[in-house]
């Protein structure tokens, strides 16, 4: 394998995010009181490089809106200072009556290579972000998505097993855009029923031949590292998808809620096949986030 590449990491700083100022808020991970606060690429390296990572991908982390930018510009100037490759996935107003003038300040800066909007709706209001459950079929936000394509940018897609029907007629609809579904469909249920819907929905979902699954975020509803679970993903995932079509994220600093970044890779190693290692942990993510060689 010639370098993990991390497709889904998280730097920050305490004052530019609301969620970790003020009185403790309830949050679809949990407690998060030991990651409450300053979380800058240096430290992350220090967690990820020992584990081989050559190249990252990070996913907007919900700062304000309006300051959609300024977040890309504070990431790309950090991975610069550390001298660390990596792809950014910005946040926009999918909902926008235009996106084009988000997205056209967007590539000024040349780390973008897609977009984020969360569309995930639970019943349980812990679980919850967005406001509606159907946000994937509304018209306005499917001929936005599909508006990436003229920037080659991808969309990461987040929601539930109960909106993945909504999901692919988005993914239908965009056919000229790569979609990135995170956390691997988000499985909170572990009944029968709720694994079966999920199975059911991550079907249909990889029959979109542009969508491709994020290994990440495993831990986020068992609040720790659990290598059956993670194996158990992973095998139904691959099934499904197939290692050209699946790629691994660690979801730091996140999961350093419950583990360290070597325990999280080696269950993650320990639950994919040794023959798709290189495209899990390398050449998926390079591929679909244009990250260098």
């Amino acid at each position: 394998m010639t370098g993990l590449v991390d497709a889904h990491f998280h730097i920050w700083l305490q004052a530019d995010l609301p969620w970790l100022l003020g009185p403790m808020q309830p949050r679809i991970f949990g407690p998060y009181e030991p990651i409450r606060r300053d979380y800058p690429v240096e430290e992350y390296l220090a967690d990820c490089r020992p584990e081989g990572v050559t190249g990252a991908v990070y996913v907007q982390a919900n700062w304000a809106p309006a300051r959609a930018l300024d977040e890309v510009r504070f990431v790309a100037e950090s991975a610069h200072r550390a001298a660390f490759p990596i792809a950014v996935v910005a946040y926009a107003d999918m909902l926008s009556e235009d996106i084009r003038p988000q997205l056209d300040a967007l590539a000024a800066e040349p780390s973008v290579r897609g977009v984020r909007m969360q569309l995930h709706w639970h019943e349980n209001p812990l679980y919850r972000f967005a406001q509606v459950p159907d946000l994937a079929r509304h018209p306005i936000l499917q001929r936005n998505v599909a508006r990436l394509a003229d920037y080659g940018w991808s969309f990461d897609l987040q929601v539930f097993a109960g909106q993945m029907e909504g999901a692919a007629e988005l993914a239908r609809a965009c056919p000229e855009v790569t979609f990135v579904l995170q956390h691997a469909g988000m499985l909170e249920d572990l009944t029968p029923e709720g694994i079966a819907s999920w199975r059911t929905g991550m079907k249909r979902l990889a029959d979109c031949p542009n969508i491709v699954s994020k290994l990440s975020g495993l831990g986020t509803f068992l609040r720790r590292n659990d290598p059956a679970h993670v194996a158990f993903v992973a095998r139904e995932t691959l099934a499904l998808f197939g290692a050209e079509r699946c790629l691994f994220g660690s979801n730091f600093p996140i999961e350093k809620l419950w583990t360290s970044y070597a325990a999280l890779v080696a269950a993650h190693r320990a639950g994919v096949p040794a023959a798709d290692h290189d495209r899990v942990f390398n050449g998926t993510a390079r591929r679909v986030y244009r990250l260098g060689k």
